[in-house]
């Protein structure tokens, strides 16, 4: 059965092209509630613990200094099938490869650059949630 919960991430590329705003309105016409959000800079550090699972990955360096670079928005989000359908609203990883409408095709430069973090389960998406908010930070 799906979760009804989400976790994302606006990366340094679309913080930096001042893209929080229109990615949290498009979030919300998808009809997401936001149970947490943060605004934040990860160290290289954290987002190397984040992104462990791709540590023997080659581009793993190049990701933790991405993700370390500028400042980020994490958010926790709420909807019935979260998960699936955060996936589909943000498009597929290359934005040249994304869905006309979804948030990469509209906010993303590259694969390596594009936009926006999501879930790819809900495991994950209890996972990532855990990493960066406390219970006390939840609504």
């Amino acid at each position: 059965m799906a979760g009804n919960k989400t976790f994302t991430m606006i990366k340094p590329d679309a913080v930096e092209m001042n893209n929080i705003g229109p990615i949290l309105a498009m979030i919300n016409n998808a009809g997401y509630k936001v149970e947490a959000l943060k605004y934040m800079k990860l160290t290289k550090e954290q987002a190397g613990l984040f992104y462990a699972v791709h540590k023997e990955r080659p581009f793993f360096g190049e990701l933790t200094e991405y993700m370390s670079g500028g400042p980020i928005v994490a958010a926790i989000l709420v909807k019935e099938n979260a998960v699936a359908d955060y996936r589909k609203l943000i498009g597929a990883t290359d934005p040249s490869k994304a869905e006309d409408g979804t948030i990469r095709k509209i906010f993303a430069k590259s694969i390596a650059a594009n936009a926006v973090h999501g879930s790819d389960s809900d495991e994950n998406a209890e996972i990532e949630s855990n990493f960066f908010f406390s219970q006390l930070e939840r609504f």
